[in-house]
Order: C-alpha cells, then sequence, then structure tokens
C-alpha cells in the first residue's frame, strides 16, 4: 500500500554532503522506487528564529518557513527524521525546527485535565542517527537518551506511534563497503516506508 512520506534531513549545515544526506537520499530513492509519495525538507535550508518563551510558544503564529512545513508534517503519513549526534543528541538547529512546528494547536492541545490531545496520532516515524561511536555503546552504556528524548517526548507526546530508529554508528572506521551496506539497509527501509 502506497504512503505519503516526509524525510526530513536534520544536518544543521546547509553545504554539508556527508551521510545524513546520502541516507536521507537513500531513504527516499527506496519509498519512491516502491511507489510511495516522497517529499523532502532539509532544515539548514529553512530560515526561523529560535522560541525564546513560553509565549511565543503558546501563543504566536509560526514564521512562514515553519507554516509551510507544518503542511507538509500534515501531508506526511509516515515521517522520517535523519540527523547526527552532536554531545549526545539532536542538533540545536533539528531540536529549534521541532519546537516551532509541533506547536500547541498544530500537533496538540492541553485539556483541562489529562494528557493533551495528540494531533498527529495515526502517523509512524522513523529516526535515523549518524554517530562516531559505536551504536552499541550508544544504546547500552549511554541509553540512547538523546533518541529516546525524540521518540518518547517529542513525536510520541504528539501521536506518532510506532517510533522506530535506525542507529548508524562508528563512522570513522567503517569502510567504503560497510558504508554501502548501511545505505542498502536505508534503501530497503524506505522501500516498506518503515
Amino acid at each position: 500500500m502506497s504512503r505519503t512520506v516526509l524525510v526530513l534531513n536534520g544536518h544543521p549545515d546547509p553545504d554539508h554532503r556527508g551521510l545524513c544526506q546520502a541516507v536521507a537520499d537513500a531513504y527516499a530513492e527506496g519509498a519512491r522506487a516502491a511507489g510511495h509519495d516522497v517529499r523532502r525538507l532539509d532544515i539548514a535550508t529553512l530560515d526561523f528564529p529560535l522560541l525564546r518563551s513560553q509565549a511565543s510558544f503558546e501563543t504566536e503564529a509560526p514564521p512562514p518557513a515553519i507554516a509551510a512545513a507544518q503542511q507538509q508534517i500534515l501531508w506526511a503519513q509516515h515521517l522520517v527524521v535523519v540527523f547526527p549526534l552532536w554531545l549526545g543528541d539532536m542538533p540545536a538547529l533539528l531540536k529549534g525546527f521541532l519546537e516551532q512546528a509541533l506547536r500547541p494547536g498544530f500537533a496538540f492541545s492541553y485539556r483541562p485535565k489529562g494528557f493533551p490531545v495528540m494531533h498527529l496520532a495515526g502517523r509512524s516515524a522513523r529516526v535515523i542517527v549518524t554517530m562516531g561511536m559505536p551504536a552499541l555503546v550508544y544504546r547500552w552504556f549511554y541509553r540512547a537518551h538523546g533518541v529516546k528524548t525524540l521518540k518518547r517526548n517529542i513525536l510520541g507526546f504528539v501521536g506518532y506511534r510506532p517510533v522506530r530508529d535506525t542507529i548508524v554508528g562508528s563512522l570513522g572506521s567503517r569502510s567504503a563497503d560497510s558504508i554501502k551496506a548501511v545505505l542498502a539497509d536505508v534503501t530497503a527501509l524506505g522501500r516498506r516506508a518503515a
């Protein structure tokens, strides 16, 4: 069954053509080859300020670039977020984008009591993280806290379920063949829109 897929490249450098770019390309290529409708969003190309107050988060209208991104988020049945691990977490620009885009009124609504209403329920997500440390060290020693925060406290909070992850580690020591195998695996994920 064909799905609508938004691939979000969360690398903050607009000139960077590294693994995050290649991973986003590979996922999109696989999804398109399987007949899924795919759109791409590179946050490094967007112009938006960081939020600096709760009032801004809750009441201000989103900037034009964010409003356009919100429409793509609404369109997508499946969201793919690709980013490099920086200081154990997502880059600040990606976090700033998510704070801007997943605001109250759009991604969720407060209730007088209980948990908020999740406006993005019925959608799934895949988080793909690249890093220099071995993936097992990040997952087991550091408990993958940055990925868990994104999966549970951000995407899960607004309704995405399931949220799956792929952690690509040991980048400094991987061979070209190993990187090709990673990209082939990501292309296969894209075909399944999983």
